[in-house]
């Protein structure tokens, strides 16, 4: 098998437990892959300004996939962003019409590069007061194009729905228009640009690294994983993953409570080591 150059690991529901820390055995773990010259990148759908929890245990590169693959961003610089792939704001309102008529009921919220507004209806981002709040139409308005701020992605939560039945009714009223994952427990869908996810940013990085997709071991536990977890020379699902992510995987660890992913960081440093010394 094909030794690991680089880990890619989501962070909610995977890296970190629920109460939104990094065990310590986790935080070795990272440390010990770093030192054995294993880059740690970490994908997720979080947002730049929402990575305190890691920023501190990104080692020598200091970048992280942010935005389910909408941004790479700089976690030493304090969250500079490095590469944006937007979404752009005709597709966004053209997304935002095609689920109002699909999913009646759906409000929607618009995070930009500068942070995050929302409609009246959505929840409200507690970590975020600044938040403007108005219709999705207003919000994705610029005068010009390009006079706005880049959108990362466009937000769409609905009050009643089944997640899932949720997620297949917008992809298939808007499947053409934008790429459409879930990583909530709840009815709330990410949508980026078409083609944009942890797994087309990932590959981008590793290409510009010499790294190939069988040298990468990625963790997940979402839908919004599953093309990361597919296109990873080896991928483990964590055991709270959800059952489609499990059918992705190549590989299952312990759950994210249960530090599944430095259970397997574990494996690999010693196998890594045991292969130099040999």
């Amino acid at each position: 098998m094909t030794s690991p150059r680089l880990i890619a690991t989501d962070l909610d529901g995977t890296l970190l437990r629920d109460d939104k820390t990094v065990s310590e055995r986790t935080v070795a773990a990272l440390a010990a892959a770093e030192r054995a010259g294993i880059e740690v990148f970490f994908v997720t759908g979080r947002p730049a300004r929402w990575m305190d929890a890691v920023s501190a245990h990104v080692h020598g590169h200091g970048l992280a996939i942010c935005a389910n693959g909408a941004a790479v961003v700089d976690l030493h610089a304090g969250g500079t962003f490095l590469e944006v792939r937007p979404l752009a704001r005709p597709v966004a309102l053209d997304v935002v019409r095609a689920l109002r008529a699909a999913a009646p009921g759906t409000s929607f919220a618009v995070e930009l590069t500068t942070g995050i507004h929302y409609e009246p209806q959505y929840p409200p981002f507690f970590l975020d007061p600044g938040a403007t709040v108005a219709t999705a139409e207003k919000l994705l308005y610029e005068e010009a194009p390009g006079a706005a701020a880049p959108v990362l992605k466009l937000l769409a939560q609905h009050p009643d729905l089944d997640p899932d039945a949720f997620l297949a009714t917008a992809r298939a009223a808007a499947g053409d228009l934008a790429s459409l994952t879930r990583s909530s427990p709840t009815a709330l869908i990410e949508i980026s640009a078409l083609g944009v996810s942890k797994a087309s940013t990932l590959a981008l990085c590793c290409a510009e690294r010499g790294i190939t997709a069988e040298e990468v071991v990625a963790f997940g536990d979402m839908p919004n994983d599953i093309e990361m977890l597919s296109w990873a020379g080896r991928s483990y699902a964590m055991g709270n993953a959800h059952p489609e992510v499990l059918a992705a995987a190549s590989g299952r660890t312990a759950g994210n409570n249960e530090d599944g992913v430095a259970v397997v960081l574990e494996q690999l440093v010693a196998e890594a080591l045991a292969t130099r010394a040999e």
